[in-house]
């Protein structure tokens, strides 16, 4: 049991030691002594261990101690000799099965499969890390172009772009040597499936093969163009898997205990919520990645908080202004103990900045701008603030930790995401930034993290933009720079987002594009191969033909490259080079396939188009516009389903996609479901609160599921944006009526109480002319008034006096008279109905059959209104007035007498005057 138990304590510490190459936590102590007698093959993993400290991963890949685990010979490499895809293909296929034999080898022990399993994964993570060394860190100092294989075949190379690009998606720019992230993917995933399928055993497992292989795919979506839904499944589960192992400190101290330095293991529980913040991040969501960034500040220790702080920000500025600044706690502050951000081994003038720009960073200016590049604050102002970690002069009051540096730019990830890309979002992320660059001691990639970060910032300044580029350009130079060596630039470079190499110089081709140095970018697009990029460039020089002779001349040299296909189809808009793209693709192009239903879209064939979208989406359907288009598809093709499951894909992706929601609103409105419409409206009125359209459609359907409040809102605000010009008088209609509902059928008055109230009235004759809300109801009429209807009341008078102050048609005075007669106040009802009929008066009226009945209508309206003022008031006058319009109406309408509605004006005429016989007449 105790040799059980010091076999499995070395299998952990070799573990530890691998991770320890990327977590920021250099051994601080030589090794302790091994108790033990060396084997051949422990000797062999602490040979390979020490290799990759050194960052020396080409001797791994080359050294004996692969060649035994491949049992690769001269004779083997013999029989893979032919430059093509098919000859690779066989070649780490036949590698894969040697593997397999090494790890299931039925004559050793479980303790001994344990080792070989390190032994795999060291290799592995060789492979690994050279591939990020060729593409993220530098420099580039020439691995070979096979990890194993002696010849520089460019086929193989095909082929491993292929396996990259099965997940659906194009390589971003030029990578170099793919075949060392698919063949470390390779054995990984082989390895990892051996130990978890019960295929063999070894000692407890080794668990920290799922949080390489996390770190592998991510890399791989690193590489491409576009988000891949296969490659984001993967990484859901294994680092679902490492965060069961070594998500809290109580796991990662019970699987390497005694192993770990002094805060090592605050240190790998930080890193590991950071790389899983980066993941959220990568994939655009937002809220785990905040909540994955938050638990790494809480683990390193690292309490942030911004203050502002009298300063000075240019070199000439005489009086200081507030200056937002970094507060950082820390857990340390009253130990002492602080971890410094670079290795032991990392020269004090090493990095790409050197210890002498490190302090033109602190001093505060650089040579081309006069703006300090971290504002000198005002110590005596606040003599406290220096003690919690912000700095002065340049300086830091706190040293903090590459951990803590890194959670540190982590936030302006998170800014970036959640904020908005505008002038201001630069300037919410300038504290972190700037707080890094105080910041005494800073490893290669931090150093270069937050310079990109200030690049992005002060090249959107014009005082600053020179600045900018001159950063740029030394940037790109220290990444390609011998020193410092691998072994300091790969520590950390996962716990940041750092650009890939290509990445990187796009951002500068992109930058030198803005500054007019259109052929420098030229060279840059087209060392990296950023076709569409270099395109735009010679467009804007007027040489678009150029673009078209240099992406035909490299596929002369690369005719199965599909990118280059995609490129030239869409410079000369040609749908038979993007078939080819399918054709050289093996039809994995999802690119050529979304190019191909646009094209199918702009000639109007919507059907195909929609074809081609499904199967595009097939291949990444994490591509961000493709499912909208696949909705407007779909649409077009009267293919209602599927029309809404692209569109509800889309604000899936991408919540804040208003066009999107409005779609999905439109559609639920179609197939008449009023709720789920108002619900989709209500989102896509968050982003597109400018759209009339998008606010009349959502009135409609609030008034459909009962929400009149809403409507009326949605009315105002088309009037707003219109000028009052759109005017959706049905849907007024619509709401008068049920308001007319509500207080008929709560608030009825008894005929004896309206005869009481008249004979009331009556005895005032001084107020005949008169007429108020309070007259009409009573308190007691009120008592069954809602808030809620008294309100929408009130909102639809806005509504209504809104318009007819802007001039009102005929329909509207109707329903202004309706809403003054659910107020009460006849007197004004029977003004706007007046107005309802001067409105339909005119010369062609007693010939147009339709306008007179309107007219016929309004003018019955205001005489059943003239009749109800005489009955409450005891006046004569409106009956008089209601008397002469009606006879004028008989009089001149003889070419409508055989309406109805003639009939109805003649019956009303005959009912005034018996109202008026019956009243005696004042001496």
């Amino acid at each position: 049991m105790a040799e059980y138990q010091q076999h499995l304590r070395l299998l952990r510490r070799y573990e530890l030691r691998l991770l320890r190459c990327t977590t920021a936590t250099q051994q601080q102590q030589p090794p302790p002594p091994q108790s033990h007698a060396a084997t051949p093959l422990l000797t062999t993993i602490i040979d390979t261990l020490d290799l990759i400290e050194a960052g020396r991963y080409a001797e791994v890949l080359s050294s004996d101690a692969t060649r035994n685990v491949f049992r690769l010979k001269d004779e083997f490499f013999s029989q893979f000799s032919d430059d093509s895809v098919d000859c690779a293909d066989r070649f780490y296929s036949e590698l894969m099965n040697r593997v397999e034999s090494f790890l299931v080898d039925e004559s050793v022990n479980e303790v001994e499969r344990g080792f070989r399993t390190v032994l795999v994964m060291c290799v592995a993570v060789s492979a690994f890390l050279g591939f990020t060394q060729c593409n993220l860190t530098g420099p580039l100092d020439g691995l070979p172009l096979s990890p194993l294989h002696a010849n520089a075949f460019k086929e193989w190379e095909n082929w491993a772009r292929i396996q990259i690009m099965s997940s659906g998606s194009d390589l971003f720019g030029k990578t170099y040597n793919l075949q060392y992230i698919v063949f470390a993917k390779m054995l990984l995933m082989r390895t990892k499936d051996l130990l978890f399928e019960g295929s063999f055993t070894s000692i407890n497992g080794v668990r920290s093969i799922s949080w390489w292989l996390a770190r592998v795919i991510l890399f791989q979506q690193r590489v491409l163009d576009e988000r891949s839904s296969s490659l984001f499944d993967l990484l859901q589960v294994f680092m679902g898997e490492t965060f069961h192992h070594f998500g809290s400190s109580e796991k990662v101290s019970n699987y390497w205990g005694a192993e770990l330095h002094e805060e090592e293991l605050s240190s790998i529980v930080s890193m590991l919520h950071l790389e899983a913040g980066i993941l959220e991040y990568t994939y655009g969501r937002v809220d785990s990645s905040r909540l994955n960034f938050e638990s790494a500040e809480v683990a390193s220790g690292l309490q942030l908080s911004l203050t502002g702080v009298l300063g000075f920000r240019t070199v000439h500025q005489v009086e200081p202004k507030a200056q937002l600044v970094l507060v950082a706690n820390t857990s340390m502050l009253n130990s002492g103990d602080t971890c410094p951000s670079t290795s032991p081994e990392l020269p004090t003038n090493a990095s790409i900045i050197g210890e002498n720009n490190s302090l033109a960073h602190q001093n505060g200016k650089g040579e081309a701008s006069d703006v300090l590049m971290t504002p000198r604050l005002l110590q005596n102002d606040n003599p406290g603030i220096g003690a919690q970690g912000t700095q002065n002069d340049g300086t830091a009051a706190v040293p903090l930790n590459a951990i803590q540096q890194g959670v540190i730019l982590a936030q302006c990830l998170l800014i970036e995401k959640s904020t908005r890309h505008d002038e201001m979002q630069r300037w919410e992320m300038a504290p972190f930034i700037e707080a890094i660059d105080s910041q005494q001691s800073l490893n290669f990639i931090i150093r270069c993290c937050c310079d990109i970060l200030r690049i992005r910032w002060e090249s959107t300044r014009g005082r600053t933009k020179e600045r900018a580029l001159l950063m740029m350009d030394k940037l790109v130079q220290g990444i390609y720079a011998c020193s410092p060596g691998v072994a300091q630039r790969i520590n950390f470079c996962y716990g940041v987002y750092l650009p890939t190499i290509h990445a990187l110089r796009k951002e500068y081709g992109e930058l030198l594009v803005s500054c007019g140095l259109i052929g420098e970018a030229i060279k840059i697009f087209e060392d990296i191969e950023l076709w569409n990029n270099l395109i735009d460039c010679y467009c804007l020089l007027g040489k678009k033909a150029a673009a078209v002779e240099l992406i035909k001349a490299r596929l002369s040299e690369m005719p199965r490259d599909p990118r280059l296909w995609c490129s030239l189809g869409d410079v000369t808009n040609d749908d038979a080079c993007y078939e080819k793209a399918l054709e050289v693709s093996n039809n994995r192009s999802a690119r050529a396939k979304r190019s191909l239903a646009r094209s199918a879209y702009n000639r109007g064939d919507y059907e195909t188009s929609k074809i081609l979208w499904e199967s595009a989406m097939a291949l990444n359907s994490l591509y961000p516009d493709g499912w909208f288009a696949l909705g407007a598809a779909a649409l077009k093709a009267r293919d209602i389903e599927k029309a809404l499951d692209g569109f509800t894909r889309a604000v899936q992706l991408d919540p804040e996609n208003g066009e999107a929601w409005n779609n999905i609103a439109c559609l639920h409105m179609i197939k008449k479901k009023s709720k789920e419409s108002f619900i989709a409206f209500k989102e896509a009125l968050k982003f597109k609160r400018n759209s009339w359209q998008l606010w009349e459609n959502y009135s409609q359907v609030a008034a459909d599921v009962g929400n009149f409040g809403q409507a009326l809102e949605a009315i105002l605000m088309v009037l707003d944006l219109t000028n009052n010009k759109r005017i959706d008088s049905e849907l007024l209609e619509r709401i008068t009526l049920e308001m007319e509902k509500r207080t008929s059928t709560r608030h009825p008055v008894s005929s004896e109480a309206a005869n009481d109230d008249n004979c009331t009235k009556s005895t005032h004759p001084s107020d005949s002319n008169v007429i108020h809300v309070g007259d009409l109801m009573s308190s007691e009429s009120r008592v069954g008034i809602s808030w809620e209807t008294e309100n929408l009341v009130e909102m639809l008078g806005k509504v209504l006096q809104k318009i007819v102050r802007s001039g009102g048609r005929a329909d509207i005075w109707g329903l202004y008279a309706r809403w003054h007669k659910l107020k009460g106040d006849l007197t004004m009802c029977s003004e706007a109905l007046l107005k309802q009929v001067r409105s339909y008066q005119g010369s062609d009226m007693w010939k147009d059959r339709d306008r007179f009945k309107k007219f016929a209508h309004a003018s019955l309206e205001l005489c059943n209104v003239y009749m109800e003022i005489s009955s409450s008031t005891g006046s004569h006058r409106e009956l008089l007035a209601a008397e002469m319009h009606l006879k004028n109406i008989v009089k001149q309408a003889e070419s409508s007498s055989d309406t109805e509605e003639f009939k109805d004006v003649q019956a009303c005429l005959v009912e005034v005057k018996m109202k008026l016989e019956s009243k005696s007449l004042p001496t």
